[in-house]
């Protein structure tokens, strides 16, 4: 694994297939300041890099992703470096968010408040069997904030409100029949999960995938006739890559 800082690990194979490890953070890869900034740094570090198919996002152990934000730097807040402390995170969330390749998220273990949203901001949640997820900051005296606005667009608002209102965690079952996640791992089988969902991405264009990731990023914030227009647009610029002239020819010669 390359080290490209303290807190961010590069594993990248033949294939344009990245694994960006959260290091250094402790037992249940707990994001403080300097970890948020160093992953961030990560994300767009390699963001240039078009050779890029997909990103798996993991922690170095696997008792999480990401277990949730520091609390003890917490702890020592006031307005003003509140505002701060919650700013990097979003800087990270958004950083994953506009990745041009999609971004899988591998969950063992706690996936808690500030790692549920780092996970939200991903594109595809891979999780656990044995996984547990929850927003408990309500529970510490602080709201959940910046990308538990995603929440609702992936869960619905009463299970949101449900999440963030009682800071009660939920297993992975609940949390695939929620939506909050994507698929759920045999046990002991997470790795070949992350694999299949990776299989499925090589086996699309990636310029299409980079248009798709665009696109569905933009619908999630614009209203329906203005996310439908703006596609008209996109579906034409995805031919200027010469991806479609090929991919569709190979199906129709497959075909013959």
């Amino acid at each position: 694994m390359d080290m490209l800082n303290p807190h961010c690990g590069i594993d990248r194979d033949s294939r344009g297939v990245v694994r960006l490890t959260i290091c250094n953070a402790g037992k249940l890869n707990i994001v403080s300041s300097a970890v948020t900034n160093g992953v961030r740094e990560g994300f767009e570090h390699l963001s240039a890099d078009r050779s890029i198919r997909a990103v798996i996002l993991a922690g170095e152990s696997e008792r999480s992703m990401i277990g949730g934000a520091d609390i003890k730097e917490m702890a020592k807040l006031d307005q003003k470096s509140a505002e701060q402390f919650i700013s990097r995170l979003r800087d990270l969330c958004e950083a994953v968010r506009k990745f041009p390749a999609p971004v899988i998220a591998r969950l063992p273990g706690w996936c808690l408040g500030g790692g549920l949203e780092v996970a939200a901001a991903c594109d595809v949640r891979v999780a656990a069997h044995d996984a547990m997820f929850g927003m408990p900051e309500v529970r510490v005296g602080i709201p959940s904030v910046i990308h538990a606005a995603l929440l609702p667009r992936l869960i619905g608002w009463g299970r949101a409100r449900w999440l963030m209102m009682t800071a009660e965690n939920i297993d992975a079952p609940t949390a695939l029949a929620w939506g909050l996640v994507d698929t759920i791992a045999k046990p002991g089988g997470l790795n070949d999960a992350v694999e299949h969902t990776v299989k499925a991405l090589l086996e699309c264009g990636p310029e299409a995938l980079r248009i798709q990731k665009d696109l569905l990023r933009q619908w999630e914030e614009l209203p329906l006739t203005e996310s439908v227009n703006l596609s008209v647009g996109m579906f034409g610029k995805s031919f200027l890559t010469g991806e479609p002239q090929r991919l569709l020819q190979g199906f129709l010669d497959r075909k013959r």
